[in-house]
């Protein structure tokens, strides 16, 4: 470009318009004429105030739209900003123009037509729209010349705001966190929506309210953006419409992929291993539980301290050398492999600890129980039944973390020790098994195990597999243990009831009615007196 192109561009800068305006006509005349002189397309950005914010030279084709952060509104809808660029080959808005329009949440994008002769023409323009049973993500309107929009701006844009504000007041939900649940999968058979539901319990017990959950079916994850381009700018506009402010993924991301993820939707981005660390970090209350959750934490964070905080300049470091940047992103590490490695001393000392307790136990001669079961089966409420204690309980997954024992006495004035452990969880991510298996290995010295099943659960049966599974894993599947059928008061078909026990093995139970549990304590006792001297004193 010449200079004097350059200086008119500059000087369109310092140009306004009437706020109420979508643009005036003398702006769209040498807006139109600048961009014919100079072969590219030339884009505005003006805000509520008529003020143009940002000039942005693109190519015959196209433009390129940076980050607008800055420009974010905290108290409105939309960025406050509009965006009106030209075209030059007179086509209409692009698939590109409307992905703009939603990713970067701007009150209209407009596509102004450039005659040959350098005079504007028609005005290309659409809006964001607010949730519909349609499923319309925008409106794009008429086109119409600059000099016939018939259209006071400013109320425009407020009525819209409020539209979108009345829809998302409609749901009646104060969560500070409002998500998306999202999971892809290989085969349409493999249970999505049932893993869905899970997630959303955990998101649930971490106080998240879930307002959708996609499924997309794919060969193979997007390994960007999990579900792909499309799909991903079509969830962003579904997140603009409902007001959700969190996209929840059902798989463990890369941390390329998360914060790909993030740049593109500017949402906060979790997955399904970060909500349950976050549970867990609410609800352990013993010092081995909160040493085993930062443990979890800090090893789930470590490879994922690899981006540089942008405060910090990478100009002091030369060849061979290191920024400011670089250093603190590596005090960082060194750090957090120094707490794991502290708090993986403080764990043995725990263990130590624990063993020396068993060891005084040992020499009472009473058996140990130990309960298992998937989270939220009914375990703590079994214990509490049959040991009168007061472990907490409520309807949600992971209730209790900590490790809870009590003295069972049966019938026949014998006792045993009877151990709540830890609610299992199909998928347990690798950081929390390492670090919970100082707790899991109780049951190392269990003379039995409870597995305790939710007879209600429509998944009992890959409850059960996960459960099973753990226990491989922990190389204590040989156990005996004996199989629990809990909530058996919720299962309305008393025959379907009894086939089942048959076919496990197991005893159906209420673990809230002491008078179910009669024929649990004979199993418990009569096994207990296979395996040891176990009898009435």
């Amino acid at each position: 470009m010449r200079a004097a192109q350059i200086k008119q561009i500059e000087r369109l800068g310092h140009r306004g318009i009437p706020p109420e305006n979508i643009i005036s006509n003398d702006l769209a005349r040498q807006l139109s004429f600048l961009s014919r002189e100079i072969n590219r397309q030339i884009g505005l950005l003006i805000n509520r105030k008529g003020e143009i914010s940002m000039i942005i030279i693109g190519d015959h084709k196209g433009i390129f739209i940076p980050g607008l952060d800055a420009y974010r509104a905290a108290s409105t809808r939309f960025k406050g900003l509009r965006l009106i660029h030209t075209h030059l080959a007179g086509e209409e808005l692009s698939s590109e123009d409307l992905t703009d329009l939603s990713h970067l949440r701007l009150d209209m994008i407009g596509a102004l037509h450039v005659r040959e002769d350098g005079s504007p023409g028609k005005l290309f323009w659409a809006q964001l729209i607010p949730e519909n049973p349609q499923g319309d993500f925008w409106l794009i309107h008429e086109p119409q010349e600059p000099h016939r929009l018939d259209l006071n701006f400013l109320s425009f844009i407020a009525a819209l705001e409020d539209e979108f504000a009345k829809k998302q007041k409609s749901r009646k939900i104060d969560a500070a966190e409002k998500a998306i649940l999202l999971r892809v999968e290989k085969n349409p058979l493999a249970g999505a929506e049932t893993s869905l539901e899970e997630l959303a319990q955990l998101a649930h017990t971490c106080g998240v309210e879930v307002f959708d959950s996609i499924v997309q079916y794919r060969p193979q994850p997007d390994p960007k953006f999990m579900v792909g381009r499309g799909k991903l700018s079509a969830i962003d506009l579904r997140a603009s419409q409902i007001g959700a402010n969190m996209l929840i993924f059902d798989h463990e991301l890369t941390p390329a992929q998360a914060r790909s993820i993030s740049d593109f939707t500017g949402l906060k981005i979790i997955d399904r291993t970060q909500v349950i660390l976050d549970i867990f970090a609410k609800r352990a209350h013993s010092r081995e539980g909160k040493i085993q959750v930062e443990l979890a934490q800090l090893k789930y964070l470590l490879p994922r301290l690899t981006h540089l905080d942008t405060s910090f300049s990478r100009l002091a470091g030369g060849i061979g050398t290191l920024g400011p940047g670089e250093t603190k992103l590596e005090i960082d590490r060194r750090r957090t492999r120094e707490r794991i490695h502290r708090l993986e001393k403080d764990l043995k000392a725990i263990k130590k600890s624990r063993l020396q307790r068993y060891g005084r136990r040992e020499k009472t001669g009473l058996p140990i129980i130990s309960i298992v079961g998937y989270t939220n089966a009914g375990k703590s409420t079994l214990l509490n039944t049959l040991t009168q204690s007061s472990v907490l309980v409520e309807d949600k997954l992971f209730a209790t973390l900590d490790t809870k024992s009590a003295r069972l006495r049966f019938p026949q004035d014998t006792e045993a020790i009877i151990t709540d452990t830890v609610g299992f969880i199909r998928n347990l991510p690798e950081e929390l098994f390492t670090a919970f298996r100082a707790t899991l290995d109780e049951l190392l010295d269990a003379d039995i195990l409870l597995h305790v099943i939710d007879a209600s659960s429509p998944q009992f049966e890959e409850q059960i597999a996960a459960v099973e599974k753990i226990l491989e894993d922990l190389e204590i599947s040989d156990k005996p243990a004996i199989r629990v059928l809990n909530k058996s008061d919720r299962v309305s078909d008393k025959e379907m009831l009894a086939n089942l026990c048959r076919r496990l093995d197991a005893v159906a139970v209420s673990a809230l009615d002491k008078r179910t549990l009669f024929g649990l304590m004979e199993k418990i006792e009569s096994l207990l007196a296979m395996k040891h001297n176990f009898s009435p004193r």
